[in-house]
């Protein structure tokens, strides 16, 4: 059957094997990946990891050099921007300073000749569904930047697209307002039913918003999956680490358990199955890790250290446990914290399945940083 023939259902995308290089540089690497129709997915990772480069691919500013691309039915490869069924929204919102909101909102219809007498109608929709219409008639310098965003989105959206790429848009605003365009953005999504790919290099903004996400590294993608698998059941150390705060070991294989510089452990969480004797990696994620004043008991891996440092976190406190060769981030809920007190000899213990055991392939990436994470 050709690829003329084969019906797939508006805001579905694929990509297959597709590479892309500039240069010696290889940003995309044979990377296939399937997005459901009104799905919202995130590309998550550090800066130069591809996801911002597939996102061009996807919106026609950039072409394969292999494999192909499908928005809907439509195989998109050589495909100009305004020839496919997507729009995009910037972290720089690039809204023209000369026209107020009501005409950078509709810009784009009137580049596609829509007819004058549905412009109006649908920009006027358009600003209702990102709470701007009283805004309609002022210049973006008079704009606040979370409402410039929204003017941004609007202006993607009054086409009404298949897809919306989404290249880190709350990037530029402050912590509280992002929080906020986060929980709207995600409402408005819902609300649409239209597919969004959200490139972040933000996990908690990734975590909060997606349904899925592909985490991606060095041009391919890691793991891709809902926030709960990849929070739960991380398939690499990068991902482990990456995905929330983590408290990482160098250790090695004897006798089935591993041998570090801080102990014996027994983690079950085994992602991997490394030969007796061969160099691993182990970790404990903060809020897994009880601390008491006296040595726990029962069938728990555990560490003695000193409470060296004490810190509020809203209703969570942060304590870092100097031990023996690593420092240890713990996360207690206010509401639990123990009785004890900064320059105290703590117990830090922790149930043996809630320790993952990776191989030793990504040291380079997990102790790139101070072990604490």
């Amino acid at each position: 059957m050709s690829a003329t023939e084969v019906t797939y259902e508006r805001g579905s995308v694929e990509l297959v094997n597709v590479t892309k290089s500039f240069g010696d540089v290889v940003a995309v690497d044979s990377i296939d990946l399937l997005v459901k129709p009104g799905e919202f997915l995130s590309l998550l990772g550090p800066s130069g990891c591809g996801k911002t480069t597939t996102l061009r691919l996807l919106a026609g500013f950039e072409q394969p050099d292999d494999g192909f691309i499908r928005i809907g039915s439509t195989f998109v490869q050589g495909v100009p921007p305004y020839k496919r069924d997507v729009n995009t929204v910037f972290q720089h919102y690039s809204l023209f300073p000369h026209m107020n909101v009501t005409d950078n909102v509709a810009y784009g219809l009137r580049q596609r000749k829509v007819p004058k007498s549905e412009i109006s109608a649908k920009v006027v929709e358009a600003l209702a569904m990102v709470k701007m219409t009283k805004m309609a008639g002022r210049k973006p310098t008079q704009l606040s930047g979370g409402q410039q965003q929204r003017v941004a989105v609007a202006r993607a959206l009054v086409n009404r697209p298949s897809v919306l790429l989404l290249d880190e848009p709350l990037g530029a605003l402050d912590r509280k307002l992002r929080e906020e365009m986060q929980i709207e953005l995600k409402l408005l999504q819902s609300q649409l039913g239209i597919t969004f790919i959200f490139v972040t290099h933000d996990q908690e903004e990734a975590m909060s918003m997606s349904n899925r996400i592909a985490v991606m590294l060095d041009g391919h993608i890691e793991q891709l999956a809902d926030p709960d698998t990849i929070y739960e059941q991380p398939t690499s150390a990068f991902v482990a680490g990456f995905i929330g705060r983590n408290n990482f070991w160098r250790g090695t294989m004897r006798n089935d358990k591993v041998e570090t510089l801080n102990g014996v452990f027994s983690p079950l969480r085994r992602v991997e199955k490394p030969a007796e004797g061969s160099d691993v990696i182990v970790s404990v994620r903060p809020e897994m890790i009880e601390v008491t004043d006296e040595r726990p008991n029962g069938d728990v891996d555990m560490l003695q250290g000193r409470l060296i440092s004490i810190s509020h976190l809203g209703d969570v406190l942060q304590f870092v446990v100097k031990t023996q060769n690593a420092d240890l981030i713990v996360f207690v809920p206010r509401h639990d914290a123990p009785k004890v007190n900064q320059g105290d000899s703590v117990w830090c213990s922790w149930r043996r399945e809630d320790m993952y055991l990776f191989g030793a392939s990504q040291s380079e990436l997990v102790f790139a940083e101070p072990s604490v994470k």
